[in-house]
């Protein structure tokens, strides 16, 4: 074992360039770390993923962050085998368990037959039904379903049914059940949908309407073991911060913390770091994504990032020489592209200790699976044969 802990922290959306596959999903061009960055025109600070060599990894400069002579950390980008660009597909492929079949995708809209199955169940009609903008759709029907208690169902470019409802009109109890339920209805074999997300949220009327933190994700059962299942049952202590218990249904994860905001995402790092315990701490934070990069802002998107940075510092200052932090994301959400969906990007991969005399170039990894594959190496764990661990390079 070299290294006690290992601390992963997924950036939500923070691609860095476009993925050698991107034309298959129309998405040549994007770029979501360099189009942030020329939206501040030079004033994105991020000084400590910049002395660990973002601008490194990216392959050119990024405005505001600077490509360093000597990187403090082991730097590379990441590709995806996953035939998808979803939250699910990238964090599973993390874990080695790549998603390689399509899954059901609705861009027209879910069929009659699943939807009146939903409208049966919970006593309520469906409104929307296509694929859109959460914040859109939630301004376009928001008022009505305040007036008739309808369901707000929608869709985007990745495999999910989405379920809006005003916590005053539809409780969350309800809500989650009305979720559970659906989630039975798209496991296969005529429907596979990889998520389904209750939206919640609250306000007065259009212009005032705002998805709060009760945001819950319904994801497909994995259909394999992944690296967490094989570190539990190796009796090394899993950690799971934000979404990650709901990507993986709970399953190979001993302590979940369910995340407020990417700040409450740290303050739960922040403790963890506080324990001594052997194993690995698996963060998401994931306002990047579902308040910046859906809604096509880069503006906050850069201060999320700046924020973040800040937050950095203190997980830098805290690891001790027998820890390693691993920093990646699992899709870009470029906020300077066209549309609102995700977008197919390489994802940055930036491996640190305090231990390490120097930095290197780690280059491209073929699968995002080298993260899982190194964390079981570290902990003399043996997984599958997806995956290439980059322990030895560190």
């Amino acid at each position: 074992m070299k290294y006690k802990r290992i601390f992963g922290i997924v950036l939500d959306s923070v691609g860095v360039g476009n993925a050698p596959d991107a034309q298959t999903f129309n998405d040549q061009g994007s770029d979501t770390i360099k189009h942030v960055g020329e939206a501040f025109q030079g004033e994105l600070k991020l000084p400590n993923l910049g002395k660990l060599g973002l601008a490194n990894l990216h392959g050119e400069e990024i405005l505001g962050v600077p490509k360093q002579p000597a990187p403090k950390a082991f730097y590379g980008k990441m590709n995806e085998q996953s035939v998808g660009k979803d939250s699910m597909d990238g964090h599973w492929e993390m874990m080695q368990l790549p998603v390689m079949k399509h899954l059901s995708f609705f861009p027209d809209g879910f069929p009659d037959d699943l939807l009146d199955q939903i409208s049966k169940f919970s006593g309520r009609k469906i409104v929307g039904n296509k694929a859109e903008s959460g914040t859109k759709i939630i301004e376009e029907f928001g008022e009505h379903q305040m007036q008739t208690g309808d369901l707000i169902i929608y869709t985007s470019g990745d495999s999910v049914l989405q379920i809006a409802a005003h916590e005053e009109i539809i409780p969350l109890e309800e809500l989650y059940k009305i979720c559970e339920y659906a989630r039975t209805l798209v496991n296969g074999p005529k429907y596979v949908v990889g998520r389904i997300i209750a939206r919640p949220y609250v306000g007065n009327g259009k212009g005032d309407f705002t998805r709060t933190a009760n945001r819950h994700d319904y994801a497909l059962l994995p259909f394999g073991e992944t690296s967490l299942d094989k570190l539990q049952q190796a009796g090394v202590k899993t950690y799971g911060i934000g979404k990650i218990g709901d990507i993986f249904s709970n399953k190979g994860l001993d302590v979940l913390y369910h995340n407020e905001s990417n700040m409450d995402g740290m303050d739960h790092v922040d403790e963890v770091m506080k324990e001594d315990f052997t194993g690995f701490c698996f963060t998401n934070l994931v306002d990047f994504d579902a308040m910046y990069g859906h809604r096509r802002n880069p503006i906050g998107f850069g201060n999320a990032l700046m924020d973040f940075d800040k937050r950095l510092g203190t997980v830098l200052d805290n690891l001790q020489k027998d820890d390693l932090l691993i920093i990646t994301a699992d899709h870009g959400n470029d906020p300077g592209f066209t549309g609102s969906d995700h977008t197919r990007e390489q994802v940055p991969l930036i491996a640190y200790s305090p231990s390490m005399a120097a930095g290197g170039d780690l280059g491209v990894r073929s699968t995002f699976a080298d993260f899982g594959a190194t964390v079981l190496d570290n902990f003399d764990v043996a997984g599958s044969e997806v995956g290439t661990s980059f322990l030895n390079d560190l």
